[in-house]
């Protein structure tokens, strides 16, 4: 039989070994600062159940909450970024991306493909702010590109649920910044064959994005108390000495000045989009 002490949750040093809470298992919400357990927050589609904050969302798991289970076809996954410029920062950029694919799991800022939302038949983009902030490089660009053509060609309704803090992307230069005209002529094309494009704003939607296809939608939804603009209010209140009113650039305040159509809880976010596309075209 094994002794006493033997028995005893004591450490060598005969003192008792405190209980470890195992790692990752609360979070803090960005919101209300209010400590969460991480379960309990993704099981409520990563929403904050104190106060409503919206947590961003990569965009294999937005994937995951808006379409029918095991319905996403993905597209142009094989797409790899060049390094036109052979740009360097503190890691050469073709390492930069490798080091992102590792950590991320995915292959780029953006993916694409079709898929079922309550049994409609529909295209679906997602930019992911976790991978270099969602930064629109020319993947990104040409992998929106050809969903938006694959759209027109099939007359299917198309979604793209934008997650961008970055913009263009610096490392790419002037092919970066040409995505911007790319994109959003290929949506001219589909609103001129009679497609009907939902734009869906979440937290971050900056820079490029927010300038370019983001803001074409013929609806245009965005989550609660995300940011929207192109440059940040820092940088625009340095830039113009102005005290910036309240809530400047949130969903909020741009539903309020007629940026955007309406503001959708996340829980709401597929059967909204599901019954636009319905009204719309059915």
């Amino acid at each position: 039989m094994a002794s006493r002490e033997s028995r005893s949750p004591r450490s060598w040093h005969g003192h008792f070994e405190p209980k470890r809470v195992p790692v990752g298992v609360w979070m803090q919400c960005e919101g209300c600062r209010a400590t969460l357990f991480r379960k309990q927050v993704e099981e409520n589609l990563s929403v904050c159940p104190e106060c409503n904050h919206h947590f961003s969302l990569g965009a294999l798991d937005r994937i995951a909450q808006l379409l029918d289970a095991d319905t996403f076809e993905e597209w142009h996954a094989d797409l790899q970024a060049k390094d036109p410029l052979g740009f360097q920062d503190r890691l050469p950029y073709p390492e930069r991306v490798r080091q992102e694919q590792d950590r991320t799991g995915l292959a780029e800022a953006a993916v694409v493909g079709q898929g079922y939302i309550k049994g409609i038949r529909m295209v679906l983009g997602v930019t992911d702010s976790n991978f270099i902030m969602g930064s629109m490089g020319s993947v990104v660009g040409e992998k929106l590109t050809r969903a938006i053509e694959r759209a027109t060609e099939e007359k299917l309704p198309l979604v793209i649920v934008s997650g961008s803090g970055g913009g263009a992307r610096m490392h790419e230069g002037i092919f970066s910044l040409m995505q911007m005209a790319k994109v959003s002529t290929a949506l001219g094309r589909f609103h001129a064959a009679g497609g009907l494009y939902l734009s869906v704003l979440t937290h971050p939607t900056m820079g490029g994005v927010a300038a370019s296809f983001a803001s074409l939608g013929d609806f245009i939804i965005a989550e609660p108390r995300a940011l929207i603009g192109f440059a940040g209010p820092r940088v625009i209140e340095q830039t113009v000495r102005v005290q910036l009113p309240s809530g400047f650039q949130t969903s909020e305040f741009l539903l309020e000045h007629g940026f955007i159509d309406r503001i959708v809880h996340r829980r709401d976010l597929r059967s909204t989009i599901a019954q636009l596309i319905d009204y719309t075209t059915g």
